[in-house]
């Protein structure tokens, strides 16, 4: 038996006026998932346990199986883990976002945050804008490391575990209520619009008429994690196929293997089609048992509000990954199951992450149902099939 994750990061959402009461996934043109699950188990799962803040981080544990309360110690511990960054115990792992802040007049702590991602800055551009401030800020304290795209890592020596507030969940606010406690951190942040906004990189990009990337900011600290083995725990060789750090730290943090694919970039025209093939490779050629596909695009237009292209992420999902990596799969004789879901909702009416239950569909080609519902959230709510615990679905998914 093969098994395949295909997971539309951020894809749930709420019905929406202009789509006459739909939400993205159920307006969108989805004919191959429309036929699967007819054919599939259909149902709910609330991924993010009551209490915890509803990230892509603790949501894709709980995916994975393994329960954020009590495997979760912060979201750029595992992104220190896929960049390669050591950490001592005493280590607190920060991500560094490159956002945009308005280019105005007012002091930084009356800017507004526009722009949690700079456009979706290309990470070449990004290398440069870190190195500028490695320049200025790096010390024996505080080092900085380099992302894909706007997603970057500070790690703290003998630091603390401060909150700090995630940029998408203020998009179009004031940032002064929203600047750390920490007055290293806070100035960081301030000193580095000085630095950035006029810097080359940010002045081309002006000149495109695309957003600057002029400010750093902080979120998501946390400590070193301790993982267990995904195959020692389901005794299933598995392997990781993403853009983003979070989801490569994850597969590290598990054992499990990273699989880059070339122009696989996190944004809306990454390349679908080859983290398909690298999907079906790695189950049919290269022995694996399970292959977990993140795709990142609808979460992001999530963020940017986009009705348009959040219905056109889905509709790739559909006909770039979900269509060819069944077609592949059912035409090597193998048996597989495949779930596809998100890993938490990312409304247009929020720009941000909320902790709804997330609907899910579970196709086994040994077990074939002959059910009317369509893969969607109102459907899946329909359904008798719950998990309270998100987390005990991968358990039920490789039983």
């Amino acid at each position: 038996m093969k098994y395949v994750v295909v997971l539309g990061d951020g894809m749930a959402d709420e019905p929406i006026d202009e789509l006459d009461g739909k939400t993205p996934l159920e307006a969108a043109d989805t004919p191959v998932m429309d036929k699967i699950s007819e054919m599939s188990e259909i149902g709910l799962a609330a991924m993010i346990p009551k209490g915890m803040k509803p990230g892509s981080d603790t949501a894709n544990l709980a995916v994975l199986g393994y329960n954020p309360e009590i495997y979760y110690t912060g979201r750029s511990p595992l992104e220190a883990l896929s960049i390669g960054v050591p950490m001592e115990d005493t280590d607190i792992a920060i991500r560094c976002n490159i956002v945009t802040v308005s280019d105005d007049e007012l002091p930084y702590e009356k800017k507004t945050i526009t722009d949690h991602s700079s456009g979706e800055i290309s990470t070449k551009e990004a290398v440069e804008l870190i190195k500028a401030i490695k320049e200025e800020f790096e010390d024996d304290i505080y080092k900085f490391y380099t992302g894909v795209s706007y997603r970057h890592l500070t790690i703290w020596k003998n630091g603390n575990t401060v909150e700090l507030t995630p940029p998408h969940d203020i998009l179009g606010r004031v940032i002064g209520d929203y600047l750390p406690e920490d007055d290293n951190l806070r100035n960081f942040m301030k000193r580095s619009y000085e630095i950035l906004n006029n810097h080359p990189v940010n002045i081309a990009r002006s000149n495109k008429g695309l957003n600057k990337a002029n400010s750093i900011w902080f979120w998501g600290a946390g400590t070193r994690p301790e993982l267990d083995s995904f195959e020692d725990k389901y005794h299933k060789k598995g392997v990781m196929i993403s853009a983003v750090d979070l989801l490569k730290g994850l597969a590290v943090g598990t054992g499990m293997t990273n699989i880059n694919v070339e122009g696989a970039d996190g944004t809306l025209e990454t390349n679908y089609e080859g983290k398909a093939k690298a999907c079906t490779d790695a189950l049919l050629k290269d022995g694996f048992d399970f292959a977990y596909i993140h795709v990142e695009a609808p979460d992001e237009m999530g963020h940017q509000g986009s009705v348009e292209r959040k219905i056109k992420s889905i509709q790739y999902l559909d006909k770039r990954i979900i269509a060819p990596v069944f077609e592949e799969l059912s035409k090597s004789g193998e048996d597989f199951r495949m779930l596809v879901l998100p890993d938490h909702p990312t409304p247009i009416r929020v720009r941000t992450h909320t902790s709804d239950p997330i609907p899910y569909m579970l196709y086994d080609s040994t077990d074939i149902k002959h059910g009317k519902l369509r893969y969607c959230e109102k459907d899946a709510g329909k359904s008798d099939n719950y998990f309270k615990e998100g987390y005990r679905l991968m358990e039920h998914f490789l039983k």
